[in-house]
């Protein structure tokens, strides 16, 4: 096996020790010092492996690594830096670092750490994850999160996918519930077979009777011929019921039948067709206590209840904003961005610091309007919506550890806004309180402009 190495550093004489320490062991090496155009290369050719700088021009190595980890997971990630930390370490490993490599190296130790990285890769490859099938790996439902209740649930899913028990997937509307039903099939025996979702929501009992079991010619007005549902088409596959919540009392009864005979009938037929069908059921109510006041069936709920997932919200698991923000910026370049949107440390922050009451959704929606409306390639927090950016606003505080004068503290504060705020100079002498003059006097009293 042949491994491809990809190197980023912006000095050219480290640059051309490493490829040449790394060709002598016989590796297929590309080198940059810009880590923009070396993931550009990326999209090209997958690397099994990234040595990185960390402090570099235009992005940080980290934040580098975080975009390759989301993209391509089967990746792994070398950072090696001359302003070495013990925080940064730590914050480099959390975020799935193979190894934190401080300079200045051994030629022995860094190749020591190269093997053992390429090692990994190649264990990876043996239990499944082909470096061949990179492409069609990152194409698969991916749940983007490395936060401890993303582990459990992404355990829980190898665990049950190979059975057919159903599953209920709860959480809050947006937390991504269908990705998660969507997980479970592409990583089941029915792989292969068909995914066929269903929005219990959507549709009122008749629409939804008919087109969960279909029907025969002549079972209503306009039935001019047979029609199989989308049970009869989710054969040998996997049926997810969105919001099943919503779902009428008598189509429950029905559905309970087929769960229980593993057949069906069409509407205006008395033919029992046999089906073989996984369901996944996703909800935001509370069932149980649907059940309890009569609202749910308990023998339906009990039924698609085999195994519980519990989606966590967005806001509980705020380690993860960075993958997924990359994540989706790395999307909205696949469906047609001229560039790979970069984010700045401020607008992340304010990304990070935000309670996300419609989760990833919201999350989404939020990059998306960024990267319309932003200038250039670098997402600021003045793209983000007004709603955060007035959070942020009244959100300063005085930097950790120093003690300020008066007039620090106030050109420090001033500055914050005028980030924040783009520039808006009215906007910012609002919130001060005083009026346009005043700021463009405090403005060249302190060289802010």
């Amino acid at each position: 096996m042949t491994f491809k190495i990809m190197l980023i550093d912006d000095e050219p004489v480290t640059l051309k020790r490493l490829r040449r320490l790394l060709e002598k062991k016989g590796y297929v090496v590309s080198s940059y010092s810009d880590p923009v155009r070396a993931l550009k290369q990326m999209a090209t050719c997958k690397y099994h492996l990234v040595v990185t700088d960390l402090k570099m021009p235009g992005m940080d190595g980290l934040d580098l690594m975080i975009t390759v980890k989301a993209r391509f997971p089967g990746t792994e990630v070398i950072l090696i830096t001359g302003f070495a930390s013990i925080d940064t370490a730590i914050e480099a490993t959390r975020e799935g670092a193979f190894y934190y490599l401080e300079k200045p190296f051994k030629p022995e130790q860094f190749l020591e750490k190269v093997e053992a990285a390429l090692e990994r890769v190649k264990i990876s490859n043996e239990v499944g994850i082909s470096c061949s099938r990179m492409d069609d790996v990152v194409d698969l439902p991916v749940i983007i999160g490395k936060s401890p209740k993303i582990n459990e649930i992404e355990a829980l899913i190898r665990q049950i996918a190979p059975t057919d028990c159903n599953v209920l997937i709860t959480g809050d509307s947006g937390s991504g519930k269908e990705l998660v039903a969507r997980s479970i099939h592409a990583s089941s025996r029915r792989a292969n077979g068909p995914f066929v979702p269903v929005n219990c929501g959507a549709f009122s009992e008749t629409l939804l009777d008919n087109e969960l079991f279909g029907h025969e010619k002549g079972a209503f007005t306009g039935a001019v011929a047979s029609h199989a549902g989308l049970l009869e088409a989710a054969d040998k596959g996997t049926v997810f019921l969105d919001e099943i919540g919503e779902m009428p009392h008598a189509m429950q009864v029905k559905l309970l039948r087929v769960l229980q005979e593993k057949e069906l009938i069409r509407v205006g037929g008395n033919k029992a067709i046999p089906i073989d069908i996984r369901i996944v059921s996703a909800t935001a109510k509370d069932l149980k206590s649907e059940v309890t006041i009569g609202a749910f069936r308990k023998d339906m709920y009990y039924r698609i209840n085999v195994v519980n997932i519990e989606l966590p919200s967005l806001k509980d698991r705020p380690d993860d904003i960075s993958l997924l923000v990359f994540h989706i910026l790395n999307k909205i370049h696949k469906r047609g961005g001229d560039e790979i949107k970069r984010i700045s440390s401020r607008a992340m922050t304010m990304l990070k610091s935000y309670s996300f009451p419609g989760n990833v959704r919201e999350l989404e929606n939020i990059l998306e309007r960024a990267a319309a409306i932003s200038k250039g390639n670098d997402i600021k927090a003045c793209d983000l919506p007004p709603d955060l950016i007035e959070l942020e606003l009244h959100a300063y505080q005085r930097p950790k550890g120093q003690m300020m004068t008066l007039a620090e503290l106030e050109k420090d504060y001033i500055a914050h806004l005028l980030e924040i705020a783009s520039q808006t100079r009215t906007q910012t002498a609002q919130i001060l309180g005083i009026d346009r003059a005043s700021l463009w006097r405090k403005i060249k009293k302190y060289g802010l402009g």
